[in-house]
């Protein structure tokens, strides 16, 4: 009877395990019984399982750069969103503010006559009302002349309302009025600066007027200091 070399006892382990790699290598269907033999049908499938789990990260990597993609985008429509947002609040503020002007511009001159004793008022300037050429002439020539500074010119220019008038104790009198909801500092400061620079225009007295639905005591006080008349508008 042969004996078989693969378990002849002379053979040590090692090199019955080199004897058995020499022969899986060179018969490569002996190599496949023996994985099934010696691993799990767990271990045998792992290769195609490492397929998918590939596939599946390679889908998940898609996703996650779509899904930045979305982020990038909604980013982007929420800034316009933001800035739409900001300029309706603008555009609504401003429409309040021209409405506030038309309606003071329709009444002032009862205002003027209620308040302050005026009489023969008109309107020089205004939003709904462009300034005579000669008015403009005037004010151009005083800021040629070093009368005015540039910023004054640009302050009469700017001015809500300006109007002639005459004062029962005073007679010809111009009067620069600024509007607003609510009476703040600034409004009190502008319109102190057209009152003094249409004085130094045309040589008459000129009064500074702050017309609005609303004044803090505070400010109140800052335009009684700065001789600035306060008119308020009924809502």
């Amino acid at each position: 009877m042969a004996t078989n070399p693969l378990t002849s006892s002379q053979l040590d382990p090692e090199s019955l395990v080199a004897r058995i790699i020499e022969e899986l290598r060179a018969n490569p269907d002996a190599q496949r019984l023996l994985l099934r033999t010696l691993l799990t049908n767990e271990f045998l499938g792992m290769p195609a399982r490492l397929q998918n789990i590939e596939r599946d990260i390679a889908e998940l990597k898609t996703d996650v750069a779509e899904l930045k993609a979305n982020v990038d985008e909604l980013k982007a429509n929420f800034a316009d969103l933001k800035t739409t947002s900001r300029n309706f609040v603008n555009d609504v503020g401003y429409l309040k503010g021209s409405d506030l002007e038309m309606r003071v511009h329709r009444r002032i001159r009862p205002l003027l006559s209620q308040h302050l004793g005026l009489r023969r008022a008109r309107i020089v300037q205004s939003a709904l009302h462009q300034a005579p050429d000669d008015f403009e002439a005037r004010v151009a020539q005083a800021a040629d002349e070093e009368r005015i500074t540039g910023e004054q010119e640009h302050r009469i220019l700017a001015t809500d309302i300006i109007l002639q008038a005459r004062s029962r104790d005073r007679g010809p009198v111009w009067i620069a009025v600024e509007v607003a909801h609510r009476i703040d500092g600034a409004d009190i400061g502008r319109s102190r600066q057209s009152a003094d620079t249409l004085a130094a225009v045309f040589g008459d007295d000129a009064l500074p007027v702050i017309v609005g639905q609303r004044i803090d005591p505070a400010d109140r006080q800052r335009a009684e200091a700065a001789g600035v008349r306060f008119i308020p508008l009924a809502t």
